[in-house]
């Protein structure tokens, strides 16, 4: 069988580019799934993309769809035949749903009993007469956004200008809005020309002729090489954002690297703002020397050649310049208002319609930040720090700094703190409140910048859970997830040995006093702890934690993160030891059997007539308290060597006590025990949720 390249392309208007790579990997994903889909043999797919257009090309597509032979199995054999062996009409009306004639039917045993079959043969199809389906391939592709034009009705991410579809040398035939699949595609908006593409295969070169690189990735390798190049002859140090890069790509067709300056002045502006002004503003890359120093030197990328560059270079300049004056302005603006004065101002800023103000929500979090500092052990000092950290946290939200870029929240509350000669441990929890943003970031790096990052976490999620703005599926417009991690990540770092659900039962009641909460404080609170759980089992999959070890840990009141996660991965170490398995096959005996019972009534040690119930009576009493004490030290494996004392006491117990006792006094009694040496097991691990394997 013979095969053929196919060539997809659609022609637009240019698309934003935070859109452009996420959609040629649709089309790509989509043209793969419809294929398979439709038995379609092909070798491999690639996909392209560039500002205004979208591509894939399939090589090796065979020209006919598979054929296919499917075995239909039909009544059994003594509904489909009559004693003469006749065809019933059960068996007839079988080969007609199957396109078959009943000389074409025949019988196999299964299990013992004879069932009728037959095998459907479909011939594949030419490729050429699917391959116009394509049109609702392209039609399918999800954007965050879509827009109407003209008299259309059809929604697309923007006008479709032109289309190529070809299979080897055919047209495929569609039109989408309008416009009709053919041939012709377009090089460079400026520097190239309409094109005739005579066969699929010529795309890729016949694009590069008319100044188009439709390939993203050499694009993205073109620009890095480029500014390499451009750094390594002129001494320079060019730090490349990879989201910045990305999003290069795919503004150009043809990139050219050039660079230009601007006033040194403008050097006594902050860093931050001169690069996130440069970034954001015009996509530039900073330049700085090799010991760091930003220089006033930037580097923009053209969509075009080498020629006129100079123009390009000045017209740069000017615009930049007008974008650092704006900068520099806005930061001596803010450096004549009184920082801490602010506050004021937060007053009027609606957090949300149901929790007040931005400076409510910054008194409850300061308060909670103390009481979590006290909580931590935190010195007079420190504790004095966070407050003052606290209260000023969000002020810099008025400035007009973080106005103009809100990415420089914290940072420029940093910077205003301490020219406004507050302490730099406050000036830095300014700024590190906000840590970690998302997943990968560090967290705060003291604990005062700790303090105020739970706390003002904690609030969100405890005042969101508290009027029932809870995530569902894939909405969580306030990052509660992300904030949660943050909170667990934080917890462990500091290595706190206190209770999280404590704190969120503080903050819960102090928003309740307030009158901020809805629903009942206990239903807030189950499903806190439900949606902390949710953010534990992630963190420990993170330290490869299997999830029915997970379980076992988060069953027994993960208040605690730094023991929850010891417990996680102490229980991993334990599964590779042999007399593992039958530790847990002796607190499991215990756990069963202690269901069968719901009174919370104490054993009573006088009604002990065997010297086995006496001796778990006593390591149970005796140990009791110690595996308590070693879990709040967060001495794990302390806790459970004192367990494990219990196994060989719990199989002498069995084998010589009958716990369900004929006399219903004696039976209530050893039921009480089981449920009171049950209790100190669970409270390390739920043992019944881990599963063992056969190499366990």
């Amino acid at each position: 069988m013979s095969s053929r390249t196919l060539l997809l392309e659609i022609g637009l208007e240019e698309m934003p580019a935070r859109f452009v790579t996420d959609a040629m990997k649709e089309l790509q994903h989509r043209t793969e799934a419809w294929m398979k889909e439709h038995r379609l043999t092909y070798d491999e797919t690639k996909a392209f993309s560039t500002p205004r257009r979208l591509a894939v090309i399939v090589h090796g597509l065979e020209e006919k769809q598979d054929d296919v032979e499917v075995e239909a199995k039909g009544p059994s054999k003594k509904i489909a035949q009559d004693e003469e062996g006749n065809w019933s009409k059960a068996a007839q009306g079988f080969a007609r749903g199957q396109g078959v004639n009943t000389d074409d039917l025949y019988v196999k045993s299964i299990n013992g009993e004879d069932y009728v079959f037959a095998k459907k043969f479909t011939a594949g199809e030419p490729v050429m007469s699917l391959l116009p389906e394509l049109k609702h391939v392209i039609l399918s592709i999800p954007f965050p956004k879509n827009m109407k034009w003209g008299i259309n009705d059809q929604k697309f991410v923007r006008p479709v200008k032109w289309l190529v579809a070809l299979y080897g040398t055919e047209v495929i035939s569609f039109n989408i809005t309008n416009v009709s699949t053919d041939r012709y595609s377009f090089g460079h908006r400026f520097l190239g020309n309409q094109l005739i593409l005579e066969d699929a295969n010529d795309y890729v070169s016949a694009l590069l002729k008319e100044h188009v690189i439709v390939d993203p990735l050499e694009r993205k390798t073109a620009i890095r090489k480029q500014l390499e190049q451009m750094a390594e002859s002129e001494g320079w140090v060019v730090p490349v954002d990879e989201n910045l890069l990305e999003e290069v790509t795919n503004l150009v067709e043809y990139p050219t690297a050039l660079y230009g300056t601007f006033d040194k002045r403008f050097l006594q502006v902050p860093e931050e703002v001169l690069i996130t002004s440069m970034r954001e503003h015009q996509r530039y890359f900073p330049v700085k020397n090799k010991d760091g120093d930003l220089q006033p030197i930037f580097i923009t990328v053209r969509n075009g050649d080498h020629r006129h560059l100079e123009n390009v270079q000045k017209g740069n300049e000017k615009v930049l310049r007008a974008r650092l004056a704006d900068a520099e302005f806005f930061y001596n603006e803010d450096l004549n208002k009184n920082f801490e004065a602010l506050f004021s101002r937060l007053e009027s800023i609606v957090y949300h319609e149901e929790l007040g103000s931005i400076a409510d929500k910054v008194r409850r979090f300061s308060a909670l930040a103390v009481k979590i500092a006290k909580k931590a052990g935190a010195t007079k000092e420190i504790i004095h720090l966070t407050e003052r950290a606290a209260h000023l946290a969000k002020n810099d939200l008025v400035t007009h700094m973080v106005n103009e870029f809100p990415e420089l929240e914290g940072r420029m509350g940093e910077e205003y703190a301490l020219k406004s000669g507050e302490d730099t441990r406050v000036a830095r929890a300014i700024k590190e409140h906000y840590l970690p943003k998302q997943s990968g970031d560090l967290p705060p790096s003291d604990a005062i910048g700790a303090f105020i990052s739970v706390a003002d976490k904690i609030d969100t999620l405890v005042t969101s859970f508290g009027i029932g703005a809870i995530p569902t599926g894939s909405q969580d417009p306030h990052g509660l997830r992300r904030q949660t991690a943050a909170i667990l990540h934080i917890f462990l770092k500091e290595d706190w040995h206190f209770d999280l659900f404590e704190v969120m039962n503080e903050a819960l009641l102090e928003a309740d006093n307030h009158g901020l909460i809805s629903r009942a404080l206990e239903d807030v609170m189950t499903d806190l702890k439900e949606f902390v759980k949710l953010r534990y089992k992630h963190l420990l999959q993170e330290k490869n934690v299997r999830y029915d070890v997970a379980e076992a840990v988060l069953a027994t009141a993960p208040g605690r993160v730094d023991i929850t996660i010891k417990k996680g991965l102490f229980l991993m170490e334990l599964l590779n030891e042999a007399s593992f398995k039958k530790d847990v096959e002796a607190f499991n005996r215990v756990i069963n059997i202690s269901k069968k019972t719901d009174s919370d009534s104490m054993p009573d040690p006088s009604l002990f007539s065997e010297e086995e119930e006496k001796n778990l009576f006593n390591v149970t009493r005796d140990h009791e308290k110690n595996v308590l004490n070693s879990l709040d030290k967060g001495e794990v494996a302390e806790a459970y060597t004192l367990l494990k004392q219990l196994v060989p006491v719990i199989h002498r117990y069995f084998d010589n006590i009958m716990v369900m006792a004929e006399n219903e006094t004696i039976k209530a009694n050893r039921l009480a025990q089981m449920k009171q040496t049950s209790e100190m097991i669970t409270f390390f691990a739920d043992f019944q949720a881990i599963v063992f394997h056969a190499e366990n």
